[in-house]
């Protein structure tokens, strides 16, 4: 059921409350005749109109303005025309409203103590009407006013179901705005981190093809046709994303960082051990890894590489450090913001900085949530 559906049964709902207390006034009920029935009707319109309002107000958990106020008129015409008009009690079941309102639109002790009183007051005015000749005569009064709360809390409840139904509703929808902005971002990333890396391998093969081309013409095609397989690895990468299908993996992205740096002439000392590691760390340090690459290409003159992931006390730890720094990478991009949000999701943290020509990335895991064999 949604919202709007459980807003038009609240409506209906007050149809009988408002003509069950007109009928029953203006045509009679259990041997009571009727009377009045002109003001009747002009009462229940009244009374039908100000019930509504309550009721729509509380669906949507809020009161409406000035009812304080309204409420004192229901209220009146509820108990009035039953003390001073002698309507009782065929108006009794107006008295239904008035219990629905209070528990609407009161508070805390007010609230009970309120609806306890009217609840008291339906019990003595039957007890007052019926003749009380007997054990039996004086129970059935006492459990028909008690009974007579009931309905109250019917509508109080089907108005706190609309209110209900209508904040699961909004929830649902910032949750689907919320859904969609992390899978926006998670885009944003993967195509940042992976494409980064594929992007400058296109452009450093590209550009030693050309180098090689006069004087080396098959190490030119050779570079050539790996730029082709990049490319295509790229284009599934792509898709893979498209699809949250990509998986990276440590002992490849090692791997590859090792020949793409060979590529640009740098040597690589690279101690990766994955036993033992959590597929989450793997992920992590393999996402370190392609962005440091990354990042390499990008902002030095890369000679020296070391890429090494040890175990301290109650951590993993993966560092990576190169030389040849021209710049420091910008702040502003979302590789190092991104590798450190993946970081502090896991429960861990990044460091990265530059210092005597050198760069360096230390990402660290805790052991809880790092080591798969523990």
């Amino acid at each position: 059921m949604t919202a709007r559906h459980a807003r038009w049964l609240l409506v209906v709902l007050h149809l009988p409350v408002t003509v069950i207390p007109v009928w029953y006034t203006g045509f009679g009920v259990a041997g009571y005749a009727g009377r009045d029935l002109a003001v009747a009707v002009v009462f229940g319109l009244v009374l039908g109109g100000l019930q509504l309002r309550h009721s729509l107000a509380a669906s949507r958990d809020t009161r409406p303005r000035g009812w304080a106020w309204t409420l004192a008129a229901l209220i009146a015409i509820v108990y009035l025309p039953l003390l001073l008009l002698d309507w009782w009690p065929n108006w009794q079941a107006a008295m239904f409203s008035a219990g629905a309102s209070a528990l609407m639109l009161l508070r805390g002790w007010v609230r009970i103590g309120v609806f306890a009183g009217m609840t008291a007051f339906a019990v003595v005015a039957e007890l007052a009407s019926d003749p009380l000749d007997s054990v039996v005569g004086i129970v059935f009064a006492v459990l028909y006013g008690v009974v007579a709360a009931v309905p109250p809390v019917i509508i109080y409840l089907a108005a706190r179901l609309v209110a209900v139904l209508g904040e699961l509703e909004s929830t649902r929808a910032r949750l689907a705005e919320a859904a969609v902005a992390q899978e926006r971002l998670r885009l944003s990333r993967d195509l940042h981190d992976l494409f980064g890396q594929s992007l400058s391998a296109i452009s450093l093969k590209g550009g030693l093809a050309l180098r090689l081309l006069p004087d080396d013409p098959d190490g030119a095609r050779e570079e050539i046709t790996g730029l082709t397989g990049v490319a295509r690895d790229t284009l599934r990468t792509m898709r893979a994303i498209s699809r949250d299908e990509h998986a990276v993996s440590l002992a490849t992205e090692a791997r590859g960082a090792v020949a793409l740096l060979a590529t640009a002439g740098a040597r690589t000392t690279i101690d990766v051990d994955t036993a033992g590691l959590s597929e989450g760390a793997q992920r992590i340090f393999a996402w370190a890894v392609r962005e440091g690459v990354t990042n390499m290409l990008r902002h030095s003159e890369v000679r020296c590489c070391s890429i090494v992931v040890s175990r301290q006390a109650g951590s993993a730890r993966l560092e990576i450090v190169n030389d040849g720094v021209r710049e420091q990478p910008s702040s502003d991009g979302n590789g190092l913001t991104g590798l450190a949000a993946r970081a502090t999701a896991m429960g861990g943290s990044l460091i990265s900085g530059q210092r005597d020509g050198e760069f360096r990335v230390v990402v660290e895991i805790p052991a809880d949530s790092d080591w798969g064999n523990r």
